[in-house]
């Protein structure tokens, strides 16, 4: 690595695989190419089923699926010290010198950062999505989100919009908040050899069917839009609670014929399912990203999306048609869309992705990040509590009390098993086998 400073990071979230979303694909990939770049890379999160223990991914990537069963949507259950002897020992036997943490959602990640910087680590968490101020379970997940983020190193965003909703949920100075945006991998994502012929128009939508994800739009645009272009048809891939509603649409416009529902898709087949159309829809309410559009548009298709969140950042105009969350006004940029579709080239869309995003760059500014977290000055105990008291005149209480029992039991476990007694696991570099397909594993040790 030359002058390159040498990292050892464990990246810690509930959602990772064999779950598939943007958040998984993002620190697989990131993980991937910080390996690429020298660094040590452990992934920390709960057990799958029948996946326990330690596991080793592509290119020697190894993964502690900690016997911990997720609760609530691949959350696990919050213990608050439950964690604190398996992180603990995970960072001393893998010599770990940062964590890093992902997703505001992810129970594992917030007791990650809490036992981390309680041990004195340095500590970067990336936030990926999107949340409001106003409803209940908003409101409840910012006060945590400030708890753990009062006494983070540094914090990550994928995009602007993104940086500027966690400034002002978690009160973190902005200059603490570096964006990095997400990539995709063009290796995977290419367009079809052949354009499928344009006589039929096929417009693609692969999400999942919630609310969230704008599915209830979906409902009114679709009927509209085979109304006003007898040559359009839909392919919709996804599954969700909203997925009747979109059923009960087609029986009651009678378009059994022209909208056709896939179900899940597994990730492995997404780009299968995208090569198939000409036209990629978004209809989310809200998205930090949206790592689908990159994918989309790396396959060679021209995308419809709401002008939501984050994702006017994502690609430029020529590239992307932009509606207001509207039935209507979605109609109207479908029907721009169409009209452009003759002066879509795929290959030269793809050539363009190719060079806006990779993942080997977003890894080399999040190593700059990691460069910053480790040069920032330590504080002792004092310092850091003065952070959380100003939580709240209750809250920050509190969590005062928290990190002070935090702290007792941390060095309870020091007394009762010391650093010295925890083996340190010897390091390795894969020499073959690296160019195995993404995301096969070896389960060579267990725990």
């Amino acid at each position: 690595m030359g002058d390159q400073k040498r990292h050892r990071i464990l990246m810690v979230s509930d959602f990772f695989y064999p779950n598939f979303g943007g958040v998984e694909s993002h620190i697989y990939y990131l993980s991937q190419c910080l390996l690429k770049l020298g660094h040590k890379v452990v992934v920390m999160t709960h057990a799958y089923g029948n996946r326990s223990g330690v596991r080793y991914l592509t290119g020697g990537l190894k993964v502690y699926y900690v016997p911990w069963k997720p609760f609530l949507m691949q959350n696990t259950l919050p213990t608050f010290y439950g964690t604190l002897p398996i992180v603990r020992t995970i960072l001393i036997r893998e010599k770990i010198t940062l964590v890093h943490g992902h997703q505001a959602f992810s129970t594992l990640c917030h007791e990650a950062l809490m036992h981390g910087r309680t041990m004195g680590y340095k500590v970067v968490f990336t936030d990926h999505s999107l949340y409001g101020f106003a409803d209940v379970g908003s409101i409840h997940m910012n006060k945590v989100l400030q708890f753990t983020l009062a006494d983070v190193t540094e914090a990550i965003c994928v995009s602007h919009t993104s940086k500027e909703n966690t400034v002002l949920r978690s009160g973190l100075p902005p200059e603490k908040v570096f964006v990095v945006p997400n990539a995709v991998d063009t290796a995977m994502f290419k367009p079809a050899l052949n354009r499928p012929s344009t006589n039929e128009i096929i417009i693609v939508v692969v999400s999942r069917l919630v609310y969230r994800k704008g599915a209830d739009l979906l409902v009114e645009v679709i009927p509209e839009v085979c109304r006003m272009f007898p040559n359009v048809r839909f392919i919709i891939g996804g599954d969700g609670p909203k997925r009747v509603r979109l059923e009960e649409m087609r029986e009651k416009h009678g378009l059994q014929d022209r909208v056709e529902m896939l179900g899940a898709v597994p990730h492995a087949l997404v780009r299968s399912v995208l090569i198939s159309g000409h036209i990629f829809l978004n209809s989310s309410l809200t998205e930090a990203f949206c790592i689908a559009i990159l994918e989309a548009a790396s396959c060679g298709l021209l995308t419809v999306s709401t002008r939501v969140g984050g994702v006017p950042e994502v690609l430029p105009d020529d590239m992307v048609v932009l509606a207001e969350p509207d039935p209507g006004d979605m109609v109207q940029a479908i029907k721009k869309a169409i009209t452009m579709l003759p002066t879509i080239d795929p290959q030269e869309m793809h050539n363009r992705m190719k060079k806006l995003y990779d993942w080997h760059d977003v890894a080399k500014r999040t190593a700059i990040v990691y460069d910053h977290a480790l040069s920032s000055s330590d504080q002792n105990l004092i310092e850091r509590l003065s952070r959380y008291l100003s939580c709240g005149s209750w809250a920050g209480k509190l969590f005062c009390l928290v990190m002070l029992i935090d702290f007792l039991l941390w060095y309870f476990l020091k007394l009762w098993q010391p650093d010295e007694n925890i083996e340190v696991v010897p390091d390795f570099k894969l020499t073959c086998n690296q160019d195995q397909g993404p995301m096969l594993d070896n389960h060579d040790e267990k725990t």
